[in-house]
């Protein structure tokens, strides 16, 4: 090779150097800051193509996804003084990157779960005081752990630049020594609001079927006035027929009536009736 071809592929090279010491990318998914001499000069740097100077400039990326810490297994003291061993998680991300970097001296994400235990810790402590076993384990651990994640998220923003995007218990265990009795005392708990239920739905219903009877007693008279009011007319209206019919034809309407009567006495042809045929309800069965 000639020596100008030595010299081009030299520059050629050098500048391919320069090019890879002075460019650099952020990914999506990452955070970064560059610092000149250990020292923050722009921070949360974007995703993308970026410059820097050689030697004078350094760039730090960090991951700005979702992360989840996993606490150490701790035991809180609940408001009745009972013992209880809580495992539990905590979701987070960097928010502020130059804080973040100051706070966990360069980045070191170690450093997060060092400095978010001891707050995390004391949040979980007095927030299992102020309940009773029950609350924390069947009534408010919702309520709990929302509480938490704002009092620890304010401090960790401010302190660490990180979002606390929220923090969970996993599980809450009894020690051994109690958890026979604090099973009982819960499912005594449980009776008692059982027979609760029961005391009200069974006052519930007796109203209910008073209320069912009065409705009846009420419904069967009504009924019961409506008819004899419905007789009334009837009969009434019954006696004009008859009146009626016994102004026109006084003869027709006796034989009307003794048939009738004949109909209703010798119904049954079992029936024995042994009277005088010289009475006036036979008139009508004797032969002129």
């Amino acid at each position: 090779m000639n020596p100008r071809g030595m010299t081009v592929l030299v520059v050629l090279a050098l500048v391919a150097l320069l090019i890879s010491g002075t460019a650099f990318t952020i990914k999506q998914s990452e955070r970064g800051v560059l610092l000149r001499f250990g020292e923050i000069v722009r921070a949360d740097l974007q995703a993308g193509l970026h410059f820097k100077v050689p030697i004078m400039h350094e760039a730090r990326t960090f991951d700005g996804r979702v992360r989840v810490i996993e606490m150490r297994q701790e035991e809180y003291l609940t408001q009745e003084k009972k013992r209880l061993i809580v495992d539990s998680y905590v979701v987070w991300r960097i928010e502020d990157v130059s804080k973040f970097y100051t706070a966990t001296g360069g980045g070191q994400e170690s450093k997060v779960q060092q400095l978010l235990a001891p707050r995390v810790n004391e949040g979980l402590r007095n927030q299992f005081g102020e309940r009773t076993v029950y609350e924390v384990v069947a009534g408010e651990r919702e309520e709990l752990v929302l509480g938490l994640t704002k009092t620890v998220g304010e401090k960790a923003r401010e302190g660490m630049g990180i979002e606390v995007v929220e923090i969970r218990v996993k599980r809450i265990e009894l020690p051994s020594s109690v958890s026979g009795s604090v099973y009982e005392r819960m499912r005594a708990e449980r009776e008692r609001e059982a027979r609760g239920h029961r005391s009200r739905g069974n006052e519930l219903a007796e109203g209910i079927r008073a209320d069912a009877d009065r409705q009846r007693t009420v419904i069967l008279a009504t009924a019961y006035k409506q008819a004899e009011e419905l007789r009334g007319e009837g009969d009434g209206l019954s006696a004009a027929i008859y009146a009626s019919a016994y102004q026109k034809d006084a003869e027709f309407y006796n034989f009307y009536r003794s048939l009738e009567a004949y109909r209703a006495v010798f119904r049954d042809r079992r029936d024995v009736l042994v009277v005088k045929p010289d009475g006036e309800f036979f008139q009508y069965l004797k032969k002129d």
